[in-house]
């Protein structure tokens, strides 16, 4: 398969976004109040990153406050849009998402895009493991999934068993999940004794955390599922589908370029350099109806050097895929901690069946703590416990106290996993 060459993406890239700058500088009120003097006449990509500001999540949120319901970025009277979807909420108050069918349509190309670097086509059997609500990424899939003309089985109002059931029974091939959702139905599959290498299932295509990235996750959610390849994409509610996974190069993460136009900063809001972590900026090309400008993500991600990549891409390469949220960090005696590095250890242990880590910043030096819940066929869990904390102290030079759980006793997570209990005020990252 041929894609575009640096040259041939830039150049459309830059096409796209005077397109969608004279779109949003003619209608958009939002755009239009924050843009107020600046000209939208833009000669290059690295014009667009200097002279434009950046969009943060606050500013958005404050406008849907003082705008209700929806705010003012729309470039389009409200019978224009068609579709409605909103944030989790699960960092500030849930943002209200419309669009119109052209920009639907675009997003829906996006998860095509996904599907097919999964190996997806024509004739799959799609499952999706999870109840339908106004989350943004269900929709697109099913639709992506069923214009690709896949067998599109939904699994909402189901229980666990219930879906690992019609899973085998259709011989679905593909299962969209959260990774946390993925380990779950297999531990649900063990307690009903359900083999699943009976199952035709060998595409497991993830999101909703960074797990799908995370090596020692992946490893594990395969060794669950021993006919399926673990797949990452990841997206956001404001943005649409973002990246998937290289075909070639596991765990690493291709920006959808096409799409957006992406950049790496700094903690000063410069370009990070190549294999340097730094918060995802993007901006949506083809959302034109209720589009982010330089939008500040929250996610980390370490970019690879511009270049083409052994798959034959030209897209931005995120080493890694997502390594975590900047406002999910925490400060520990000095040390940065992020969850997706304790995640990294963590499920190293083939013994761990579930966890939880507690961070309590009611004193001057944030302390964690993790509880592990062993697998049933652990005999020592305190050992498993001495075992698990040597390794987190190894990896970051901390001593964070692990005690084992009882069977049963921690949460299981269908949606976006909820691992950090966090009591009391935490200091912001630097």
């Amino acid at each position: 398969m041929q894609f575009p060459t640096r040259q041939t993406m830039a150049a459309e890239q830059l096409a796209q976004l005077r397109r969608l700058l004279a779109a949003v500088m003619l209608s958009n009120a939002f755009y239009r109040k924050k843009f107020a003097g600046i000209h939208p006449g833009i000669a290059s990509l690295e014009e667009f990153t200097t002279r434009i500001p950046f969009t943060t999540k606050q500013e958005l949120v404050e406008d849907q406050r003082a705008a209700p319901p929806f705010g003012t970025n729309l470039t389009f009277p409200p019978s224009h849009y068609t579709r409605y979807h909103q944030t989790s909420g699960t960092t500030s108050a849930p943002l209200r998402w419309l669009d119109t069918p052209e920009s639907w349509n675009g997003m829906v190309k996006s998860w095509m895009e996904v599907f097919r670097a999964a190996g997806t086509a024509a004739g799959d059997r799609v499952y999706f493991a999870f109840s339908f609500g106004p989350f943004i990424g269900f929709w697109l899939a099913f639709d992506a999934a069923q214009r690709l003309g896949c067998l599109c089985l939904p699994g909402g109002g189901l229980s666990s068993a219930s879906r690992l059931r019609c899973i085998l029974d259709s011989r679905a091939s593909v299962l969209c999940c959260t990774p946390s959702y993925a380990t779950h139905l297999a531990e649900e599959a063990a307690r009903e004794q359900i083999n699943l290498k009976s199952g035709a299932v060998r595409a497991l295509i993830v999101a909703g955390e960074p797990g799908g990235s995370i090596a020692s996750t992946r490893q594990r959610i395969e060794g669950l599922w021993p006919r399926a390849r673990v797949f990452d994409h990841h997206g956001m509610t404001e943005t649409g589908p973002v990246s998937h996974e290289c075909p070639q190069r596991r765990g690493t993460l291709h920006i959808m370029e096409r799409a957006y136009l992406a950049e790496v900063i700094d903690g000063r809001g410069r370009p990070a350099a190549a294999g340097e972590a730094g918060e995802l900026v993007l901006t949506t090309l083809g959302r034109t109806g209720s589009p982010v400008l330089r939008y500040r993500t929250g996610d980390l991600a370490r970019a690879r050097a511009r270049g083409e990549c052994v798959c034959g891409r030209h897209d931005l390469a995120l080493e890694g895929g997502i390594l975590g949220r900047t406002d999910d960090m925490v400060i520990v005696r000095g040390v940065n901690v992020f969850p997706t590095a304790v995640e990294e250890v963590l499920r190293g242990f083939a013994e761990v069946a579930e966890y939880r880590v507690d961070v309590d910043g009611s004193r001057s030096l944030a302390e964690l703590s993790v509880r592990v819940e062993p697998r049933a066929e652990c005999a020592e869990p305190e050992a498993l416990a001495r075992r698990v904390q040597e390794a987190l102290q190894r990896v970051f030079n901390l001593r964070i106290p692990v005690t084992p759980a009882p069977a049963g006793s921690l949460p299981r997570f269908e949606m976006k996993a909820k691992r950090w209990n966090l009591q009391g005020s935490l200091s912001p990252p630097p």
